[in-house]
């Protein structure tokens, strides 16, 4: 079986060799400056992570790896896409302020920091894979734009997919607000009637007239007409037009990973996980509890398949931490050598999109661990 080689390096540190500096002997121990960087914009995707939650990655680390690839002739920047849910990251304004108070700003990293899929989360392109899933994937504009992508990804618990990794952040975070809608439900928005004030913002950006204010001065949908698409969702401000959430996890697992590979297509990228607060839910909640384990190291490789592969094994071969929610939950010794991620989210199947991008050709399950 093929594998491929992914670096690791733990979090003991000494005065003359901090984090930062053991992220950039890491990523150029794994290669990264194999790519050429010359003159080439490049995407730095992350999660900016949602104010009141703390255990998003710290800004120091981007600013690293900014400051590496300038030396290398790279033009890059920071960027994520809108959410699909009403909050304080669902349109561009908000999404930098959002990134900003959380130290994402280009006096703290270094360089520009760009929302890929505009004001609303409408500015996508279509990338034809013709998948078993997806046929057409719609990434953020100014992923699709970037010459190179980088990820730097915080692998933890995630309510739905289980973990969020490398694939969950380029196949999820490169999605525009209707390639979000398709990763998680696949069917037409809903209007919930409560929430709705008559504004008809949804009627007037609809561009299949799919939508319309009755007399009683709600929306409703055309669904002989709605095509999906997500756009009342983004432009809605009142959190009425919402995702109907249908689809299990093995499924949305699967779209993720072909999302992920049309992310990449026919771009170099390179990718990074930080295995340290490794909360039981993503950092889109504005709150982040107790960690499932201690913190563990950083991984890079150019696979993220294998990458994700190696985070989840170290993460089940590590210890809970006592008090976090799987302890209290599962009163059974440490759990080492137990699925922390399936005992925190019995219902979620995340070997599926593992098996599934290795399936499409994304990478490897197999991988060489080495220890830098």
């Amino acid at each position: 079986m093929k594998s491929s080689k992914v670096w690791f390096t733990n979090l003991r540190t000494k005065p003359s060799q901090n984090l930062i500096r053991k992220l950039e002997i890491l990523v150029t121990r794994a290669g990264i400056e194999k790519i050429d960087f010359q003159r080439k914009i490049t995407a730095i995707k992350i999660h900016f992570g949602e104010p009141g939650n703390l255990a998003y990655l710290r800004p120091n680390y981007a600013a690293c790896i900014v400051k590496l690839l300038k030396s290398k002739g790279a033009i890059p920047f920071l960027t994520d896409c809108n959410t699909l849910y009403f909050g304080r990251r669902s349109n561009a304004p908000s999404h930098l302020e959002a990134a900003f108070e959380n130290g994402y700003n280009p006096i703290a990293t270094g360089c520009p920091v760009i929302i890929a899929d505009g004001i609303k989360g409408t500015d996508s392109r279509e990338i034809e894979i013709n998948m078993e899933f997806t046929a057409v994937a719609k990434i953020g504009t100014a992923i699709t734009d970037a010459d190179i992508i980088i990820s730097m990804n915080h692998f933890k618990g995630h309510e739905v997919t289980g973990f969020g990794g490398a694939l969950k952040n380029l196949g999820m975070g490169c999605a525009s607000v209707g390639g979000k809608l398709f990763l998680h439900s696949g069917a037409s928005p809903k209007i919930h009637e409560k929430n709705c004030t008559g504004c008809r913002i949804c009627e007037k950006n609809c561009a299949y007239e799919a939508i319309h204010v009755g007399k009683d001065k709600i929306a409703h949908i055309d669904y002989e007409k709605c095509i999906g698409c997500g756009q009342c969702i983004a432009v809605c401000q009142y959190d009425s037009a919402q995702v109907v959430w249908q689809n299990s996890s093995e499924i949305v697992c699967k779209r993720i990973a072909e999302y992920a590979y049309a992310a990449i297509k026919d771009k170099p990228s390179f990718h990074i996980n930080f295995i340290m607060n490794v909360s039981p839910e993503c950092d889109c909640w504005g709150f982040n509890d107790y960690p499932l384990v201690p913190d563990i190291g950083i991984a890079a490789s150019f696979d993220p398949v294998a990458l994700d592969m190696a985070c989840a094994d170290l993460v089940k071969a590590t210890p809970a931490l006592p008090g976090s929610t799987i302890c209290v939950n599962h009163e059974n010794g440490d759990l080492r050598d137990k699925d922390k991620f399936k005992l925190a989210h019995p219902d979620t199947f995340w070997q599926a999109g593992l098996e599934h991008a290795e399936k499409t050709g994304l990478g490897n399950l197999a991988y060489e661990l080495i220890n830098v």
